[in-house]
């Protein structure tokens, strides 16, 4: 403990309160001490006489100021620039009787040093001007040339280094101050007195270290070069160096406080350490002390290396200042001091080194309480004969003030605690523990967490991938399949698909993912057109591991409903907000709404999946015989049932019959069908093979054509003959009949016979007609690509009936081409384009 009580005398009261920031306090020629309070003024205020004597006003706030090594110039820092100030002027200006007020002194352009925008910190070294700025990507140390004081103002640049910025979230205070400190390599056998530091020649800034820690911070070759270097503190928290006369050098990173740095200084570490410093003390806004010193000699832990001390005081920190032994340092709203010097013990090695250690490691977390407010500016301490430390401070409120602190007795060094205080110790130290512990578990699951999230991202990573690349596979490893079928709720049919996802991928679908198909309409009425628009349905799902499906259910159209076919797209869509939970979740600029689409394939139904099969007896009156009387009402009955069949609940179709007719070589449909069905008992299928017309429509209804199964479960038909009958969904009855044509072929050796299947669709309604027609083309197609190459070499092709049907296709390009012709009548147009219609639907191609 001290001795005493610390004594405030006020020297002056500038009346003005003191921006956070920026307020300086500096000591300059003989007993003049310069003021700023964070505006544009500077104050010079002389303590022998006790008043401001002169005034500078800046033409920006001041950021930063030094004094020359020789006493006989200021340097000013703004954001304008750098002024250059001579104290002779000052020295005339400030003549005057003390009655009469503090002389006023505008500095112009004309004592502008250096042009530069933006400067935080200035610091003089010998002569060379360092000054420190921020730019947009990087911190920029700039060294200047000062001139002679007989010469111009204007400095010239010798060189700059930099150093990239950190990101903005560990930035910190942007408008906190950096901080320059100058120190150099010392010699152990200087004088430890002030005045005979001052007379050989180092200034404020301007710290000798002992040679072992400044070789083991900055190098050896620092060390030989016998370089000053600069340590800089970044409001980021990175304390950085410089050594000024290596050759190659470069700004460099030493340690970071994670936290403003608000000051830097040199202190003895021990007793012993006479005439120079062997104690670098950092001090950041939040309070985080660190103390950097060498490894004692004997210690074989900390041989070779520097010894980093760390600890906390209470906080913020507005400013600070250090001597031999003791960091002084202000929160605002009180003046604590801080032991770090070690006493001599006498023991040497490992034990002292770890004596030592935890002797400054526990005196970090017990700062001393000197009950001064308001401090926000400090100054170097000085010590007057008596021995007592004098620090000139300013407060909050513009008060100018020399705190005297008293003589500390030879026990204050020996960091002894009575035994009431080690109590209260080991209790803090047992709280701290626990809350610890209680820390260290949190971020324990937060981590835990976050590489769960990292594991599941890189799934998310690799599944996008393995869709994205299509050159690779045709099939997608997670894909969509599905099939159909009537359902009937609340007296009321409806078509329903049920699509299954399946993931035959390595990789798992996790949470974030969301199966979304959308069903769209390809053909519709005119009517309907508008109201045909795409239905979008989203099913989120939680987890898929490979080898799993997942199924869900969606409406595709209800009874009476003609809009086929219908094309259901499905995708997988990955939602970042999902994944993360909501809040935490923060959406990348090129990423809308923080989801992506992944397309997986696009499933067709159409009117043969829509089928449902009912008792050829039931329609037998409802299937009359085709008649052409009247084409033009057979045109009109044509397009009714079009728009009938596209509109539910218009009323029945109109009696009138229509037919499609498409054939197949049987020699393709043995190659293909025979590859693709396996009778469990080949003796029964020996015994009563099935013919190729069963065979056909018994293909046409389990073919899994567009990625979709028809399902026919529980329909009341018997697929084991040639006709089948249904109702299509247009509510229109249909019928599908399956027969062998035997066409001849004449050539000039003999005449060949080939065997074809001809399959017809019958109904009452053209649109349904239209729609199984082009579903059973669509089927027919698969067939053709499936069939094998030997399928294809068949010598029996009809040369003659392909003579003739391409024949029949100039008649009726010509048919065509005079029913659009000018001057023909709407009768006969009608009349030959319905019956060129009706050619074209029965007379087929055949497909080999």
């Amino acid at each position: 403990m001290m001795e005493g009580r610390c004594a405030a005398e006020p020297w002056a009261e500038l009346g003005l309160s003191v921006k956070p920031g920026a307020p300086l306090v500096r000591r300059g020629a003989g007993t003049d001490v310069f003021i700023c309070t964070g505006s544009e003024e500077v104050y010079v205020f002389s303590a022998q006489e006790k008043r401001v004597r002169a005034v500078l006003q800046l033409p920006a706030p001041v950021r930063d100021l030094d004094v020359s090594h020789d006493k006989q110039l200021l340097f000013v820092a703004c954001r304008s620039g750098i002024y250059r100030v001579n104290f002779q002027l000052l020295s005339h200006s400030g003549s005057s009787d003390a009655g009469s007020g503090p002389a006023e002194l505008k500095i112009s352009s004309d004592f502008l040093a250096v042009a530069a925008d933006g400067v935080s910190s200035l610091l003089l070294v010998d002569s060379v001007l360092l000054t420190l700025c921020q730019t947009d990507r990087s911190w920029l140390l700039t060294l200047y040339k000062t001139p002679q004081q007989s010469q111009a103002n204007r400095c010239d640049v010798i060189g700059s280094f930099s150093l990239p910025v950190v990101s903005p979230s560990v930035q910190g205070h942007t408008e906190s101050k950096c901080v320059l400190l100058c120190v150099c390599l010392g010699e152990v056998t200087q004088p430890s007195s002030p005045a005979a530091a001052s007379d050989a020649g180092l200034s404020r800034c301007h710290l000798p270290l002992r040679p072992a820690l400044f070789k083991l911070l900055f190098g050896v070759e620092a060390a030989l070069a016998k370089s000053p270097v600069i340590l800089c503190g970044l409001p980021d928290g990175r304390l950085c160096y410089l050594p000024l006369r290596l050759p190659g050098s470069r700004l460099r990173v030493l340690q970071s406080l994670e936290q403003p740095v608000v000051f830097i200084g040199a202190s003895a570490a021990m007793e012993t350490d006479a005439g120079c410093a062997g104690c670098l003390v950092a001090l950041g806004k939040q309070g985080r002390v660190m103390l950097i010193k060498a490894g004692r000699a004997g210690s074989e832990r900390q041989r070779g290396i520097a010894d980093f001390t760390e600890g906390c005081v209470p906080g913020p920190v507005e400013c600070a200042c250090v001597d031999k032994s003791r960091l002084y340092y202000s929160t605002g709203s009180d003046l604590l001091t801080l032991g770090l010097s070690v006493g001599s013990t006498g023991r040497e090695g490992q034990e002292w080194a770890e004596e030592a250690s935890g002797s400054t490691a526990a005196s970090l977390n017990r700062p001393t309480s000197l009950n001064v407010s308001g401090v926000v500016a400090l100054d170097q301490p000085t010590c007057n004969d008596a021995g007592e430390v004098q620090l000139l401070s300013l407060s909050a409120r513009g008060r100018l003030q020399r705190i005297s602190l008293p003589v500390r007795g030879p026990e204050e060094g020996s960091n002894k605690l009575p035994s009431s205080a080690v109590g209260r110790s080991v209790g803090d130290l047992l709280s701290a523990i626990g809350d610890v512990c209680e820390r260290a578990s949190v971020l324990e699951k937060v981590i835990r967490w976050k590489n769960q999230t990292l594991k599941q991202l890189n799934q998310v990573l690799n599944v996008s991938f393995l869709l994205t690349d299509g050159a690779k596979t045709e099939e997608k490893p997670i894909r969509c399949c599905a099939s159909v079928g009537w359902s009937r709720l609340l007296q009321k049919d409806s078509l329903n698909l049920a699509c299954v996802l399946q993931n035959f991928s390595p990789y798992i679908l996790e949470r974030g993912w969301t199966l979304s198909l959308t069903v769209l309409p390809l053909s519709c009425s005119p009517q309907a057109a508008e109201e045909a628009r795409s239905v979008n349905y989203s099913f989120p799902f939680c987890s898929l591991c490979p080898g799993e499906s997942l199924e869900v259910s969606l409406p595709v159209a209800a009874a009476g409903d003609a809009s086929f076919p219908v094309t259901v797209a499905c995708s997988l869509v990955f939602s970042l907000c999902s994944f993360l939970g909501g809040e935490e979740a923060a959406t990348p600029p090129d990423l809308p709404g923080g989801c992506f689409s992944l397309p997986l394939n696009t499933l067709t139904v159409d009117w043969l999946h829509a089928l449902r099969l009912i008792s050829p007896t039931s329609t037998q009156k409802t299937l009359p015989p085709q008649s052409s009387s009247n084409p033009a009402g057979d045109l009109r009955a044509f397009l009714s049932s079009r728009r009938a069949g596209c509109r539910a609940g218009d009323g029945a179709p109109r009696p009138e019959g229509y037919s499609a007719r498409v054939r197949v070589s049987s020699e393709l449909l043995g190659h293909t069908l025979r590859g693709q069905r396996a009778d469990p008992d080949p003796k029964v299928s020996e015994s009563a093979p099935r013919s190729f017309c069963v065979s056909l429509l018994e293909w046409l209804l389990s073919e899994e054509c567009g990625g979709v199964r028809m399902g026919h479960k529980g329909d009341k038909t018997d697929i084991s003959s040639s006709v089948i009958c249904g109702r299509a969904p247009n509510d229109a009855t249909v019928k599908l009949t399956a027969k062998e044509v035997h066409l001849e072929e004449k050539s000039d050796v003999k005449e060949e016979s080939l065997v074809s299947v001809e399959v017809q669709v019958e109904s009452s309604s053209a649109a349904a007609v239209c729609g199984l027609h082009h579903a059973v083309l669509r089927r027919i197609q698969t067939l053709l690509l499936k069939a094998p190459v030997k399928a294809w070499s068949s010598n029996k092709v009809q040369i003659s009936g392909l003579r003739q049907t391409l024949q029949r296709a100039e008649i009726q390009q010509g048919q065509i081409s005079e029913a659009l012709s000018v001057g023909m009548s709407s009768g006969q147009m009608q009349r030959i384009l319905l019956r060129v219609y009706q050619q074209l639907r029965d007379g087929p191609l055949l497909m080999v």
